[in-house]
C-alpha cells in the first residue's frame, strides 16, 4: 500500500522514480522506455528496471450511517453504534492527518450520500468533522450494492477504512469487498457492535422494532430465541472472518462500551503489518 507510516515509509508499489528496486525480464506489453539498454548490451537479453516510489498514503473512510447503526444498548453509556462510528472516524482522520497522510470521507446508507476526496492539509479535518457532525443513522442499506457503486468512484488505489456493523448477506458482501481488492485497495474494517448484540441479555418479554423499517416490530419472549440467536450470530461471525481472511482484509471488531484507544491501537498495529 502506498504511503507514509508515522510520517514516512516506502511504498511496496513499483514505479518509475526515486529508488532502484530490481530488474525483471521483459515481457510483451511492457513499455520500451523501461528497458535497461546497458544491461541488454552486456547480456543480449531484455530486462526492465523497476523502482520504488515514496508517496503519501491515500485513505478513504467509508462510514455506514444506515438505521441499524442507531442502536444503543443499556451498557453503552448513551453512545449508539452510529455515535461511536462517527467519533472513531474523526479520531482516525485526525491521526492520519497528523502523520501527513491524505484522508477522505464517504458516507452512505442505501446509496452513496457524500464523497469528500482525500486531502493531506491539516485544515481538511475541519471539513470532515463538520460533515460527520451532521449525520444521522437512517434508512436501509445493502452494503454489497453500495460498495460495487463505489469502486469506479475511487480511481486511485490506497487504504479503505470501512466502519460498519456489516449486517447483510455475507456472500454478496464478500463479492463486493473482492471487487475493492481487485482494484488494488488495502482494506481495514472496523465492525461496530453493541454488547447487547453479542450476548443477547434480554430476559423479560420485549418488543423489538426494526431501526430500518419502523413498521416492523415484534413482541417476543427472549428466552425462546436466545439459543437460536447466539447460534446464528456465531455462524455469521465465522463466515465473515473466513471471508475477510480469504480476501486479505483486516477485520477489527469494536464494541461501543470500550475505549476508542483500543480501536486506534488495532489500526496502528495493522498499519505496521502492512509496511
Amino acid at each position: 500500500m502506498e504511503g507514509f507510516c508515522n510520517g514516512l515509509h516506502k511504498s511496496p508499489h513499483k514505479g518509475f522514480s526515486v529508488e532502484f528496486k530490481e530488474h525483471r525480464q521483459y515481457v510483451h506489453g511492457d513499455e520500451i522506455r523501461t528497458i535497461d539498454w546497458k544491461l541488454f548490451g552486456k547480456t543480449d537479453r531484455l530486462y526492465i528496471r523497476e523502482y520504488e516510489e515514496e508517496t503519501n498514503l491515500r485513505c478513504n473512510i467509508l462510514l455506514d450511517k444506515s438505521g441499524s447503526m442507531g442502536y444503543c444498548g443499556s451498557r453503552a453509556g448513551g453512545v449508539s453504534k452510529h455515535d461511536y462510528a462517527v467519533r472513531l472516524a474523526a479520531c482516525l482522520g485526525h491521526l492520519m492527518l497528523a502523520q501527513q497522510d491524505a484522508v477522505g470521507l464517504i458516507h452512505f446508507d442505501d446509496a452513496v450520500r457524500r464523497i469528500i476526496p482525500p486531502r493531506s492539509k491539516p485544515t481538511h479535518l475541519t471539513a470532515i468533522v463538520n460533515e460527520l457532525s451532521g449525520l444521522k443513522a437512517e434508512r436501509e442499506t445493502e452494503l454489497s450494492s453500495v460498495f460495487h457503486q463505489l469502486v469506479p468512484k475511487i480511481p486511485r488505489r490506497g487504504l479503505l477504512v470501512i466502519i460498519s456493523d456489516l449486517f447483510g448477506n455475507i456472500e454478496e458482501l464478500m463479492k463486493a469487498l473482492a471487487h475493492f481488492r481487485h482494484a488494488k485497495h488495502e482494506i481495514v474494517i472496523f465492525q461496530i457492535w453493541d454488547s447487547d448484540e453479542l450476548d443477547f441479555p434480554f430476559k423479560q418479554w420485549t418488543q423489538f422494532q426494526s431501526l430500518e423499517q419502523k413498521s416492523h416490530r415484534r413482541l417476543i419472549d427472549p428466552a425462546h430465541l436466545r439459543k437460536a440467536y447466539l447460534k446464528n450470530l456465531a455462524t455469521f461471525r465465522e463466515a465473515l472472518t473466513a471471508g475477510c481472511h480469504r480476501n486479505r482484509i483486516d477485520l477489527v471488531p469494536v464494541v461501543t462500551d470500550r475505549p476508542y484507544a483500543e480501536a486506534l491501537a488495532s489500526y496502528l498495529a495493522t498499519r505496521r503489518r502492512l509496511r
